[in-house]
């Protein structure tokens, strides 16, 4: 095993402590190593429907089975997603998607307004999205990684960097990847986590959304990363995050 790989940090399930934290990959397993603070929240902030379910679907099941509320918030009901529909009939359908595919992996829905191909970072979405975190309390918030080819993705990403900021850095942030390569960039995971045993359900949860082409998408690409995230840590199938370290960010917003 290489020092760069004991450095790696990854995100496993303690199910006898019904408690999900981060641990080395050479520490071991104990009670001791569990924060007095137990995690209540799980929120994860995507820029479309079925980002969230494809970047760490996984891992969201994971929190549910541990007991966690679970919320997932759309940034738009992927409006220009289906062609031959209009941006009614698109929403309507993929909201449907949304609301099922929540149902597989037990977390409530929420979507925040924005318009698919037209998402805005400004200071009134900013507050939209500070208001329904507000609302929800995140303990833990996974969102996309802002260096990512598309613009909902970066728009998603930098809101939640923004209202983790002014609700002065009260919750961890991790970034999920999707698309590896063709989306997300230069992206250097620092935390992992184990997602064998929920494999299958979130190919469920994906393939909900069957106006996406959902097998091509996941036989093609986050099947792929899965495994290849999986080899680097020694398991099956694995999702891979970087988390934002609170105490390098020394910066005001007023």
């Amino acid at each position: 095993m290489t020092k760069s790989f004991k450095r790696r940090v990854f995100l496993k399930q303690a199910a006898a402590l019904g408690s999900l934290f981060p641990f080395s990959k050479s520490s071991a397993l104990s009670r001791s190593n569990i924060p007095q603070q137990r995690i209540q929240n799980v929120v994860c902030v995507g820029g479309h429907p079925d980002d969230p379910e494809s970047g760490c679907g996984g891992t969201l099941l994971l929190y549910v089975k541990a007991g966690y509320k679970v919320s997932i918030i759309y940034l738009t009901k992927g409006e220009a997603g289906i062609e031959g529909k209009n941006h009614d009939e698109a929403a309507q359908i993929r909201t449907k998607e949304s609301e099922k595919a929540c149902g597989i992996i037990g977390a409530q829905p929420y979507f925040a307004g924005q318009t698919d191909g037209s998402t805005r970072f400004d200071m009134a979405a900013i507050k939209i999205m500070q208001d329904l975190l507000t609302k929800l309390k995140p303990d833990i918030l996974f969102t996309h990684w802002p260096i990512d080819s598309h613009p909902d993705h970066q728009a998603a990403s930098l809101l939640s960097i923004q209202s983790w900021l002014r609700m002065k850095k009260t919750f961890a942030i991790y970034f999920f990847e999707v698309d590896s390569g063709a989306q997300t960039m230069q992206f250097n995971p620092t935390h992992y986590m184990d997602i064998t045993e929920v494999e299958e359900q979130k190919r469920n949860a994906l393939y909900a959304h069957t106006s996406q082409d959902p097998a091509g998408i996941y036989l093609n690409h986050h099947l792929v990363m899965q495994q290849f995230r999986g080899r680097e840590i020694g398991v099956k199938h694995a999702e891979a995050f970087m988390r934002l370290d609170a105490n390098k960010m020394i910066v005001s917003i007023e």
